[in-house]
């Protein structure tokens, strides 16, 4: 495929609009371009507007599994006036292209399927089987991911996530826990405060314990500590009414040294414990659930892919790296706690989510080669 081509079709699929829904579109785009390099596809509606897709290439003589996967949603551009450049058009400056999703994930999911189409091509046709998995809504709740069948997932020897790594190899990142909490109280007029019994209150005793819940925690030796934040607080609803309801919301990262499961008990105990000794009643509720995701630095796989990156990427040293953001892959864990997992893609030059963002188009290219060196390399030596 020409460099041009390869360009266009990231350009084309910046243009299409996908924030938070509308992937059936990316969905259709990539099907007829699987197609135009003989890749059969299967799309999978789900909601209004929503899919994912599903292609395969290989034999299937073996039965190793390689999985690339991506989404194909984006989050909504924020003060778009802010913008230097349409956020929808793909834009190129020099060595980079602009827009929404450029770095986060369209240039990983275009590498993923452009080097699926050169292997095709080329006649480099694996014994086992290279899936392609994009999904829908990775950035909003993940609905995509969990609606990807466990027969797509259980046989997945080793995944590689595009989501934007800088062409560095990320081989553990943490979880993602959403949770509530609302705290239930009695309305009444503010001039009688005793009448009622302020909610917002109630919700501050959890506000001030959050901070120690998390104090003693074992730190793990790859993730390090269990991050924390309240992020979002609610409550009231005129300013001359005791409230009777105020909410808040709080994320956390787990680690496997103190996973989700961990998590949730450490916060139901604390609910419970305001409860008994205090007037208020706050109830938790889990929102969002991402496990952590840690493969074995010295895994043969993670090992492969970063030799092939640091042959691959020519304005990059390439490195084995960690992180605390999540993925998809937090979800297929779940199913398949088995499979290899990284995180390798283009340039995100921390514009992921930004106004402006963009990728390097340099990079992008070299992704495309990167996959199809590990995909290469994985097949030969099993």
């Amino acid at each position: 495929m020409e460099k041009a081509e390869k360009i266009k079709i990231l350009q084309d699929l910046i243009q299409i609009k996908s924030v938070n829904g509308n992937e059936i579109e990316i969905s259709e785009y990539l099907s007829k371009l699987l197609k135009k390099h003989g890749i059969d596809s299967k799309i999978f509606p789900f909601d209004d507007g929503r899919a994912n897709l599903i292609a395969e290439l290989g034999t299937g003589e073996s039965d190793q599994v390689l999985a690339l996967e991506g989404h194909q949603d984006t989050v909504a551009v924020a003060h778009p006036e802010n913008w230097k450049r349409d956020p929808f058009k793909g834009e190129i400056v020099g060595d980079k292209i602009y827009g929404r999703g450029a770095a986060d994930m369209k240039s990983g999911l275009a590498s993923e399927v452009i080097a699926l189409c050169e292997l095709a091509d080329k006649g480099q046709v694996p014994n086992g089987k290279i899936r392609l998995i994009a999904t829908s809504g990775e950035e909003f709740g993940a609905p995509g991911a969990y609606k990807i069948e466990s027969k797509y997932i259980d046989d997945v020897d080793a995944m590689i996530v595009g989501e934007p790594s800088d062409g560095d190899v990320t081989y553990a990142h943490s979880g993602s826990l959403n949770y509530q909490i609302t705290s239930t109280g009695k309305p009444a007029h503010s001039s009688t405060p005793d009448l009622g019994l302020n909610a917002i209150t109630g919700l501050v005793k959890y506000i001030q314990a959050e901070p120690r819940l998390f104090d003693d925690l074992p730190v793990d030796p790859v993730l390090g500590k269990v991050q924390h934040s309240i992020t979002v607080i609610n409550g009231g609803e005129q300013v001359n009414i005791i409230p009777g309801s105020a909410s808040l919301l709080g994320n956390v990262r787990p680690t496997p040294s103190f996973n989700n499961d961990n998590v949730i008990e450490l916060i139901q105990t604390a609910v419970d414990k305001i409860n008994d000794k205090t007037p208020y009643h706050l109830e938790f509720k889990l929102i969002h659930n991402f496990y952590p995701i840690e493969t074995d630095k010295n895994n043969s796989f993670v090992q492969d892919a970063y030799q092939v990156t640091k042959k691959d990427y020519h304005n990059h040293d390439s490195e084995l790296i960690v992180n605390n953001g999540a993925t998809d892959a937090s979800v297929y864990v779940q199913e398949n706690d088995q499979m290899a997992v990284i995180l390798l893609g283009p340039d995100k030059n921390n514009t992921s989510h930004q106004i402006n963002e963009y990728t390097t188009l340099s990079s992008y290219l070299d992704t495309i080669d990167a996959y199809q060196d590990i995909a290469n390399d994985f097949f030969a030596k099993k």
